[in-house]
């Protein structure tokens, strides 16, 4: 494996692993991501009551636990005391960076929308370097802030994303950036990725799960498909 640039494009990035067959961002879902023939995973991380950076989406553990609370008033005990489908556990980052290693990219998103930092970025910058990773992590979030957090304690040489979707949050740039811009699918068009290109970005596109429209924005040039289904888009691309 190699890093986020070297990599023929477009990347086949498991969102939350290959959440459409296997409980997303879990461990299964990484595995099965890597078996279907992704080069990466995109995984979100937030900070647990005790601060282990844990891999979760929800600000809530319901939807995906047999609990119910905040992930932020839970310590990691507790959360990895909760019953996920099919057996699985709620992983921290260490231990996925520690599972997988260099076989695979790893687009972690952070999930802190504060406008003051609380250690979410300082953590995931340090579990990184402590793993060596620093060449296959892109670290991404829907907050510029955050983006400007990461920056100061990152090297340079690992790419941010900010993830933009419709609405007012396409205007997040105008605030921060970083070398990748991570759109939904809806925003990117011949003249998005004119635009994308005339600011040097590298486009990573959500969530696309439908092989047409995989294909089309391969035509369009872009580095990279974010899917819950990297089999199916693997292998659409491949017929193209």
């Amino acid at each position: 494996m190699t890093n986020w640039h070297a990599l023929s494009s477009p990347l086949v990035i498991g969102h939350r692993g290959a959440s459409a067959e296997a409980p997303e961002n879990t461990i299964a879902a990484f595995e099965l991501a890597l078996a279907q023939g992704a080069d990466g995973v995109e995984l979100d991380v937030q900070l647990a009551a005790d601060g282990a950076l844990v891999v979760i989406h929800d600000a809530r553990v319901d939807r995906m636990t047999s609990g119910s609370g905040a992930v932020a008033d839970l310590s990691l005990a507790k959360l990895q005391s909760l019953e996920l489908a099919e057996g699985e556990q709620m992983p921290t980052l260490d231990e996925v960076l520690e599972a997988f290693g260099p076989q695979l990219l790893y687009n972690i998103e952070v999930k802190d929308f504060g406008w003051r930092a609380r250690g979410t970025e300082t953590a995931v910058a340090d579990c990184i370097q402590s793993h060596h990773l620093e060449e296959y992590v892109l670290v991404s979030s829907f907050n510029p802030l955050a983006l400007r957090r990461l920056r100061r304690c990152l090297p340079p040489h690992v790419p941010l994303a900010l993830i933009r979707d419709k609405g007012w949050l396409k205007y997040g740039y105008l605030l921060a950036d970083g070398e990748a811009d991570h759109p939904n699918q809806a925003l990117v068009d011949a003249a998005y990725m004119a635009w994308a290109k005339k600011r040097g970005y590298q486009v990573n596109v959500w969530t696309v799960d439908d092989p047409a429209a995989a294909r089309r924005l391969a035509a369009l040039g872009v580095n990279g498909l974010i899917t819950n289904k990297p089999g199916l888009i693997r292998e659409s691309l491949q017929n193209r």
